[in-house]
């Protein structure tokens, strides 16, 4: 049935027809004749007067785009929204508590800062953020990446004090003070990456993410997910080792984790596993029954009240040394600058943090936008990001961005604005103002068994490799690089690394264009492949060479000899063979009867040669000679080139610059030389600007030689 569509859509474009008549048009012909330039008189005193004119228009404008909560929640229908958003507001509250608890243990802070970055940075985002429904908040690979700059800031060594009696005894580990070191460099971070965030949304940098494409990203949060399964081992298995950062850190903390796997506690490994198996189970039956359960079943919170129990009744931190969170602080922190003095070693860790960040929050808020049928602002998210993160930081938090599980659960649930990610956000509240001590027996290998399962969907994203591998190899070689990078360098160098790598494919690509000759196809002013088409046809004497890529510095000369190959036509062995065919000429005149049926030509490393033959046996002799230097290459040329004109197809070149344009102006005088005439068709008007500017049409070099298409091109050759 559906062919059938395709099949009648198509028999109905086919019978519209077009009928013009018109002249062979250049683009000097174009310029006087048809197009007109518009004069602008706009002068930049004017143009400065509008852009800094005030009105009440422009203010609400202005308004309306700093805070996009004023769009939706005056017209807020409470009726229809409302007991929605409640319900989803409930259901991400209930995640998004553990979560803060377990992402705190990966930023290397203390739980509590956990609860404090679930909270003030989703109350702000409600007021600037653009989309209704990501869930904000702590994030695995943003609190792994925060987590390697604090120990690396401040390592255990650091803290490492020797008793008071001056006994023998070895050094003792002091906490608190290490602890309230990490909070700091934690907070700094924040607040630098806030920063980096509101200048680059108020400079309108929100299309930096582009570069940090789809196969990038997800071959570096597979690899991120990894890195944090790695850290909590210790934690699901109760083993005392350091924590480790940088190059190999994913290496050493295995190694260190195995080579004392005899200390495991084994009450706390059990607990572990089974909140695992119960968490996977919770999982399967949530997206088994997806469609008949009203709200998900929340397992995050039924293991962290479970276990805290079971903790607390059978006193498993005293009886049987299981690590707990400890002590949770009643209330909110009052604010306070962060320190400053910190942040010259943390800038290049801040703008990893927060390119991050937004990339994987714009990601995540199009993808509900696209779903739902409204539109997110790329460079109001960055501010809104920045804004959660930099006011955020004085009350004590760490780096946020949207978690993908509990956007699903607030999506899922109904969720239809952030009215459900402010009621998140109070839930989280009343925990930390009220109850946060109820959570202090909770085992760390519980919240390590949260972490784990929740990162399974990003495991998922291996699946990316057979499905690359078929669609495109290079965005595979992305993906892969990306994947192992991070995991050997670490998150931050592995990001560098994968993002150079992305763009040098870009260049390669640029480098490795597809090119070939055009043919006619009869009747119509189309032109294809001659080599993927039989109809389409050459022209006699005329080679149309096409080309996709843009012509700059770094493959000009992949063009110019890309040309010479397609085309056939080399300007350097047309010189070569006219002085060789002068020579037989001169020959002749001097009374010499040997007639030369083949001319050797030889490109080599001492320039161009060319020999005349008279005799199979001396083209051997050449052949030979040839087989034994591969550093010339010789070419014979029985007649002279037919080719009297090429053309080049623009259609596709974006821009060009100063070197490609000599590149192409030397090319041109080169075919001069031998008597091929080389002209440009389907330049952009801007491109045609773009040469103007770069002072291309000086010398021999007009706009006569440029056509508006390549049919126009074709006719005014073939008939000249």
């Amino acid at each position: 049935m559906e062919q059938d569509d395709v099949a009648a859509r198509v028999d109905a474009v086919s019978q519209l027809m077009y009928r013009i008549e018109r002249p062979v048009y250049n683009e000097a012909a174009l310029q006087s004749k048809l197009l007109k330039p518009k004069e602008n008189s706009v002068t930049l005193k004017k143009r400065l007067a509008h852009h800094l004119r005030c009105s009440s228009a422009r203010a609400k404008a202005a308004a309306l785009s700093f805070l996009p909560i004023l769009t939706w929640l005056p017209s807020y229908p409470v009726k229809k929204y409302l007991f929605s958003d409640v319900v989803s507001g409930l259901s991400t509250g209930v995640v998004q508590l553990p979560q803060g608890l377990a992402y705190a243990m990966l930023a290397a802070v203390p739980p509590v800062y956990g609860l404090y970055s679930s909270f003030y940075p989703v109350l702000l985002y409600t007021f600037f953020g653009t989309s209704r429904h990501v869930s904000v908040g702590t994030f695995a690979v943003i609190s792994l990446m925060i987590g390697g700059v604090a120990v690396r800031e401040a390592p255990d060594s650091m803290f490492l004090v020797l008793p008071a009696n001056g006994s023998n005894a070895s050094a003792v580990l002091d906490i608190e003070a290490r602890d309230a070191r990490r909070v700091q460099v934690a907070v700094a971070l924040t607040t630098l990456v806030g920063i980096i965030q509101i200048i680059f949304g108020l400079l309108r940098f929100g299309f930096v993410a582009i570069y940090l494409t789809e196969p990038l990203v997800r071959g570096f949060t597979t690899a991120a997910s990894l890195h944090v399964c790695i850290s909590q081992l210790k934690y699901l298995m109760g083993v005392k080792t350091p924590r480790f950062s940088g190059p190999l850190s994913a290496v050493y903390m295995v190694i260190a984790v195995f080579s004392d796997i005899t200390s495991t506690n084994v009450t706390t490994l059990i607990l572990g596993l089974a909140c695992i198996v119960f968490l996977y189970a919770i999982k399967v039956i949530n997206e088994r029954f997806k469609k008949k359960l009203p709200i998900p079943i929340p397992g995050e919170i039924i293991v962290v009240m479970v276990s805290t129990g079971v903790s607390y009744g059978m006193s498993l931190s005293e009886e049987y040394k299981v690590d707990v969170v400890g002590k949770i602080p009643t209330g909110l922190l009052p604010p306070a600058v962060p320190e400053f003095s910190l942040l010259p070693n943390l800038i290049t860790d801040a703008f990893a943090v927060a390119i991050v960040g937004f990339s994987m929050g714009i990601s995540l808020a199009k993808m509900f936008a696209l779903k739902h049928g409204y539109s997110v602002d790329g460079n109001q998210e960055l501010i809104a990001y920045g804004l959660c993160n930099f006011i955020s930081s004085f009350f004590q938090t760490f780096a946020i961005t949207c978690s993908m599980s509990r956007s699903l659960v607030q999506e899922s649930t109904g969720g239809k604005t952030q009215i459900a990610g402010l009621l998140a956000s109070f839930i989280v509240l009343l925990v930390v103002v009220a109850i946060g001590f109820v959570f202090q027996p909770l085992p760390q290998s519980a919240l390590a068994s949260i972490i784990m399962v929740n990162l399974l969907g990003m495991f998922k994203q291996v699946r990316d490799i057979p499905h690359l591998w078929r669609t495109s190899k290079i965005e595979m070689s992305i993906w892969i690089v990306a994947f192992v990078a991070s995991m050997l360098l670490g998150l931050d160098y592995g990001l560098l690394v994968s993002l150079m790598f992305a763009i040098l494919t870009v260049i390669y690509r640029t480098q490795s264009p597809k090119s070939g000759i055009l043919g006619q196809v009869p009747g119509t002013e189309l032109y294809c492949d001659v080599d993927e088409y039989e109809e389409a046809a050459e022209y006699d004497g005329i080679k149309i060479f096409h080309s996709n890529s843009s012509i700059y510095f770094a493959n000009s000369d992949l063009y110019v000899n890309s040309l010479k190959k397609k085309t056939g036509v080399n300007p350097e062995l047309l010189q070569a063979a006219h002085k060789a065919r002068k020579k037989q000429e001169e020959g002749k005149k001097n009374g010499k009867n040997n007639s030369p049926r083949m001319i050797c030509v030889k490109l080599g490393k001492q320039g161009t040669t060319q020999e005349v033959m008279s005799s199979n046996h001396e083209v051997k002799e050449c052949t030979d000679e040839h087989n034994q230097s591969e550093s010339e290459d010789v070419v014979f040329l029985k007649s002279p080139a037919t080719v009297h004109t090429i053309i080049l197809d623009w259609t596709h070149v974006n821009f060009i610059d100063s070197v490609g344009a000599k590149a192409i102006k030397q090319v041109i005088k080169e075919y001069s030389a031998v008597n091929v005439q080389v002209v440009i068709a389907a330049c952009s008007r801007s491109l045609l600007a773009e040469l103007e500017r770069l002072e291309f049409f000086t010398g021999v070099m007009s706009t006569c030689m440029v056509f508006p298409t390549v049919h126009d091109a074709a006719l005014h050759c073939s008939a000249s």
